[in-house]
C-alpha cells in the first residue's frame, strides 16, 4: 500500500471518529481529541480572545481566559517587559520579532507578533519579572503549560483580527500557533478554532485541523441553540413562579397582568398540587403533567424543593376526570402528588398548604396520590373579633414607613415575613435573597411587632393573623365613619380617672388572642384539628400521641428538645412524629408545617377548661 493509500486512509479514520466524538462529547471531547492529536492545547476564541473552551493533553479544560504572559528578564526601565521569543532591545518597552499572516486576500504581511524585550534600569523590576521562569511544555503539562498555551492563543486572536486575516499561524519560542476560524450564521460571530502544539509539528496537523472545522461548527451551533433554548426556559420558569408568588401573596390583578404574556390563563377556581418527583426527573415529570393537563394547568417548580412540582389546575366544571394529580401518580412511578380542595384563585395560598399537607398521606398509599380531608380554615372561624385582632397585631408592621429608599418597605416585609413562616430558613430561596437579608429584616419585623419570633406561640399568632388577612371572606367591622365636628355643650368638670397599668405588649397581644379563641366556632375548629389523636397510637406504643406533639410544641418545635424531655434519642422522635403525620394528615416536620394549627388548637382547648369557661 503506497503512503498516499495510508494517509488517505488515516485522514478517513479521523474524519469518522471526529464525527463520533460530535455526536456523543460535543465540542468539548473534540477539542480534547484535538489537544491530543497536536500534543499541547486546543481551544475556542471569540474574536477579542477570550477563552470559550479549553483543553490540554494533560488537563481536563481550562474554560476562562487569561493575559498571563511567560518569559524571562532582567533589570527594569520604564515598561520594561519580557516574553518567549527571540531578540534584544534595551531602553523603556524595547520589543521586536516578526511573524507571517496569510491574508483574506492577495499577499502577505508581516507582523511583530514575536514581542521580545530585556530591560535595563534603576526603576522597578517586576514589570520584568512578573512571569519569569513559568515557561512550559506540553510534556510538563498542568495550569502552567495550559495558562501559557491560552495567553499565545489570545495573542494571535488578536492579531489576526487587526490584521483582517482569514487564518493565522505563527512562532512563539518552541511553539507553533494555529488559528482557524469557524463557520457560523452570517448574523452571529463564529469563534476561532486555536491550536498550540510544540515544532516540529505532528504530520498531517494542518489538514486535521481544517478537517474538525466543520464538525466542530456544527457542534458550537447546536450547542448555541441550546444554550439560548435554556435561558428562555428558565427566564419562562421565572416568569410562572412569579405569577406564582403574586397569587400567594393575593395579588391577583398583577398575577393577572404577568399572567397574560404566558399561557395558559389562570383558572378560577383551582386545585393546587403538589407533585414530589424521582430524583433528577423534575423536568421529565413537567412535561408529562403538561401532556396529561393538555396545556390548561398552571406548572411551576418549586423554588424551595428541588423535587417539587405545583400544579394549579382548573376546578369546577372545568375540572379534568380523572383528576390530574391521579392521572400523574398512575403514569409516573415512584412520582407522589398531594391535592387541596377546589379553592377560589385568592386562595392558592391555603391550596397549596393543603397539597402539600397531603403529600405525608401519599406516601404511605399504594395509590401514591391523596387529597386533603375536608376541615375548617382557622381564618374563616375567627368572626370579625378575629378580624379586629389580625388588623391591631400587624399595625406596626402594615404602616412602616422605610427611613431610607432603598430599605424594605411594608408589603416587602410582610411578604418576607409570610414566606419565613411557611419556608423557614428556605425562605431566601423563596425570595432569592441572601440570608443576612433575611436575618435583617425579621430583626426588623420584631422590633416592629415587639414580638419574638424565636417562640412558637408568637409564630403561629403572626401565622393566623396573617392568613386572616389573606382570606377575602374573613369579616372585617367597619371604622364608624367621621362624623363633621359640633359645637361642645360645656360640662361639669369631673372627677380625673386613675389611668389603668399599661400591660407589656406581648401579654396584652396574648390576651388578645385569647379572645377571639374563646368562640364555640373556634372551639369546634380545635375538636377537628385533634380528633385525629383519640385513639392514635395504642396499638403501636404505650406512649400518647397528645403527649408526644404537646412536648413537641413545647419544645418550639424542635426534635432535640423534644427527644430530651420524651427521655429518647433524636430518630426515635423523629419516627414518633412521621407516625403522627398519617395519623393527622398533615405535615409535621417539613415546612410548611402545621405546627401553628396544632399550638392554636391546644391553647384553644386549654382555654376552654379553665375556670368560668362557659364550655
Amino acid at each position: 500500500m503506497s503512503g498516499g493509500q495510508v494517509h488517505g486512509r488515516q485522514r478517513a479514520d479521523d474524519v469518522l471518529r471526529m464525527y463520533r466524538l460530535a455526536r456523543t462529547g460535543g465540542s468539548r471531547e473534540l477539542l480534547r481529541w484535538v489537544s491530543g492529536r497536536a500534543e499541547g492545547w486546543a481551544g475556542l476564541l471569540d474574536a477579542d480572545g477570550g477563552i470559550l473552551h479549553g483543553a490540554t493533553r494533560a488537563t481536563d479544560g481550562i474554560d476562562t481566559g487569561t493575559t498571563a504572559r511567560n518569559g524571562t528578564g532582567t533589570g527594569a526601565g520604564a515598561g520594561a517587559r519580557s516574553e518567549t521569543g527571540t531578540g534584544t532591545g534595551t531602553g523603556p518597552g524595547a520589543r521586536n520579532g516578526t511573524g507571517t499572516g496569510t491574508g483574506a486576500g492577495a499577499g502577505t504581511r508581516t507582523a511583530p507578533v514575536a514581542r521580545t524585550a530585556t530591560g535595563t534600569g534603576a526603576a522597578d523590576t517586576d514589570a520584568a519579572v512578573r512571569a519569569g521562569g513559568a515557561t512550559g511544555t506540553p510534556a510538563a503539562g498542568g495550569a502552567a503549560w495550559a495558562v501559557e498555551a491560552a495567553a499565545l492563543a489570545a495573542d494571535g486572536a488578536k492579531e489576526l483580527a487587526s490584521l483582517g486575516a482569514r487564518s493565522f499561524s505563527f512562532d512563539r519560542g518552541p511553539h507553533t500557533v494555529l488559528l482557524f476560524p469557524l463557520d457560523g450564521p452570517p448574523d452571529t460571530a463564529a469563534p476561532l478554532l486555536a491550536v498550540v502544539a510544540p515544532r516540529p509539528l505532528p504530520e498531517g496537523l494542518a489538514t486535521l485541523v481544517s478537517d474538525v472545522a466543520v464538525p466542530l461548527a456544527m457542534c458550537w451551533a447546536a450547542e448555541t441553540v441550546e444554550r439560548t433554548r435554556r435561558r428562555v426556559d428558565l427566564a419562562e420558569s421565572r416568569n410562572r413562579e412569579a405569577v406564582l408568588h403574586l397569587l400567594m401573596t393575593g395579588q391577583l390583578s398583577i398575577a393577572h397582568q404577568v399572567a397574560g404574556a404566558l399561557k395558559p390563563e389562570l383558572p378560577d377556581p383551582v386545585r393546587v398540587c403538589v407533585v414530589e418527583c424521582p430524583v433528577g426527573r423534575r423536568d421529565e415529570v413537567a412535561r408529562v403533567c403538561a401532556e396529561i393537563s393538555g396545556g390548561r394547568s398552571w406548572i411551576v417548580r418549586c423554588p424551595v424543593y428541588a423535587r417539587h412540582l405545583i400544579l394549579v389546575v382548573p376546578a369546577g366544571p372545568d375540572a379534568a376526570d380523572p383528576p390530574v394529580g391521579r392521572r400523574v401518580a398512575d403514569v409516573v412511578d415512584e412520582c407522589v402528588v398531594g391535592a387541596s380542595e377546589d379553592v377560589p384563585l385568592s386562595d392558592t395560598a391555603t391550596g397549596y398548604r393543603q397539597a402539600f399537607h397531603a403529600l405525608p398521606v401519599a406516601r404511605g398509599l399504594p395509590t401514591r396520590h391523596a387529597r386533603f380531608g375536608s376541615a375548617p380554615e382557622a381564618a374563616l372561624v375567627v368572626g370579625a373579633a378575629g378580624a379586629q385582632w389580625a388588623d391591631a397585631l400587624l399595625n406596626p408592621l402594615l404602616t412602616h414607613v422605610p427611613r431610607r429608599s432603598h430599605d424594605p418597605g411594608s408589603q416587602e416585609l410582610t411578604a418576607t415575613l409570610s414566606s419565613w413562616l411557611a419556608f423557614s430558613s428556605h425562605a431566601t430561596q423563596h425570595l432569592k435573597i441572601h440570608r443576612n437579608t433575611l436575618a435583617a429584616r425579621l430583626r426588623l419585623i420584631s422590633e416592629l411587632l415587639g414580638l419574638d419570633l424565636n417562640r412558637l406561640a408568637d409564630q403561629a399568632a403572626l401565622d393566623l393573623a396573617l392568613r386572616i388577612r389573606a382570606t377575602p371572606t374573613a369579616p372585617r367591622t367597619p371604622a364608624p365613619p367621621r362624623t363633621p365636628a359640633t359645637p361642645q355643650t360645656p360640662q361639669a368638670p369631673q372627677a380625673p380617672q386613675v389611668p389603668e397599668a399599661p400591660q407589656p405588649p406581648l401579654a396584652r397581644r396574648l390576651d388578645a388572642l385569647d379572645n377571639v379563641l374563646r368562640g364555640p366556632a373556634v372551639r369546634e375548629w380545635a375538636v377537628h384539628q385533634l380528633r385525629p389523636l383519640a385513639g392514635a397510637g395504642a396499638s403501636r406504643s404505650t406512649s400518647d400521641p397528645r403527649t408526644t406533639l404537646r412536648v413537641w410544641l413545647d419544645c418550639e418545635a424542635q426534635l432535640a428538645g423534644t427527644a430530651a424531655v420524651l427521655g429518647m434519642s433524636v430518630p426515635g422522635a423523629r419516627k414518633r412524629l412521621t407516625r403522627l403525620e398519617s395519623v393527622l394528615q398533615r405535615s409535621l416536620l417539613q415546612a410548611p408545617s402545621a405546627r401553628y394549627d396544632l399550638w392554636l388548637a391546644f391553647r384553644v382547648l386549654e382555654i376552654a377548661e379553665e375556670p368560668g369557661e362557659p364550655f
